[in-house]
């Protein structure tokens, strides 16, 4: 299936008008901008600071011989009135996405240098008192500027300061901007900092009572509240927190009779990270009613959410089966091949047979 034939998928989300448009199968984005409101939290709700006793990280949220990034944490309280997410038009997106940082890079550079030529330095060799002298705020804005930009170490020091930001970071259009882009990236470091800064930026602690709120939220009657808690949640198992059980609910949704929250179910399945999600999203890819959703979670197998490669790689021998089911439709059959082409690189043409044959003489 050619790249210029993939769908797209268009997203209107209640209360708000902007229309964001984009292809799926296209890189980037790999992920969608979330346009919802943050359900607001009872006054007498109050999340603690402290870290959780016990959840532990899963393998690809901590850092260590098989990881790829250090997952930071944040603590802060949500705030008790709803932090309203500002829609970024698909032409910011896609031409964030896509790298069109250079001229904010070099304004950075600009400022780290304290100089007035363009220089492009290695955020390892920004002293810390030049990043500590900007607020919170402006230090995550820069460092996700620089990171989606691939600038040596910007998601080294997002790491090691995202516990210094709890309390300290506003959900704004900048930073909608900024993560979206960081979400979009080919560098699995730069989506898992997008994460990160987006839990801050929600207000999410690493603690059973963010947790707890992002559930109340999935369950909430309004649909936009529960789309934004489908996303949250994803977010939330991809930091470690309960991962299990959201990887439970999460599927659970994917019975929904509104496509929609399949949909979300799906993107956050893919936020998650977890190889326990590989063959969820297989079956979603090949039962699903809908052709957006099955669409959606061949994307997330493909390239979307915070799989690493070797991953996405296990999900190959069940999609080889999938090109010649029959009880498969056309489409769904050319979102096969397109996803064994993302995954494995291989220019194959959409033929089963020479698929099989390669994966069998590839060792």
């Amino acid at each position: 299936m050619a790249t210029e034939d993939c769908s797209e998928n268009r997203l209107v989300f209640s209360g708000i008008k902007t229309e964001v448009t984009l292809p799926h199968f296209l890189d980037p984005p790999r992920l969608h901008y979330m346009d919802v409101s943050q359900p607001s939290l009872p006054n007498d709700h109050a999340i603690s600071p402290s870290l959780p006793d016990s959840s532990p990280m899963h393998d690809y949220g901590s850092l260590g011989p098989a990881s790829d990034v250090q997952a930071g944490s944040t603590s802060r309280r949500p705030k008790s009135s709803p932090a309203t997410f500002l829609a970024v038009s698909a032409g910011v997106i896609l031409a964030l996405a896509v790298g069109h940082l250079s001229h904010a890079h070099a304004a950075w550079a600009r400022f780290f240098s304290g100089k007035g030529e363009t220089r492009s330095a290695p955020v390892s060799r920004v002293s810390a008192r030049q990043l500590d002298g900007l607020k919170p705020q402006k230090q995550a804005e820069a460092l996700l500027e620089l990171a989606v930009s691939n600038s040596e170490g910007a998601t080294d020091q997002i790491s090691s300061r995202v516990d210094r930001w709890q309390g300290e970071l506003q959900w704004d259009s900048q930073m909608a901007t900024l993560t979206t882009a960081a979400l979009s990236s080919n560098n699995l470091r730069v989506r898992q900092s997008g994460v990160e800064v987006e839990l801050a930026a929600y207000g999410l602690s690493r603690n059973s009572a963010s947790f707890d709120y992002v559930l109340r939220t999935v369950e909430s009657s309004n649909h936009a509240q529960k789309i934004w808690g489908l996303w949250a949640l994803g977010l939330m198992g991809y930091r470690g927190v309960g991962t299990s059980r959201a990887i439970e609910i999460l599927t659970s949704h994917l019975k929904d009779q509104d496509e929609d929250s399949r949909h979300w179910a799906v993107d956050g399945l893919a936020l998650v990270g977890s190889t326990d999600t590989i063959p969820i999203l297989l079956a979603a890819m090949h039962d699903d009613s809908s052709p957006r959703v099955r669409e959606e979670a061949a994307c997330a197998l493909a390239q979307s959410g915070i799989f690493t490669n070797e991953q996405r790689m296990s999900a190959v021998p069940q999609l080889l089966t999938y090109t010649d089911d029959p009880a498969l439709d056309a489409q769904t059959h050319g979102w096969t091949f397109q996803a064994l082409r993302e995954i494995t690189g291989q220019q194959l043409p959409s033929d089963a047979t020479a698929w099989r044959a390669w994966y069998e003489g590839r060792n």
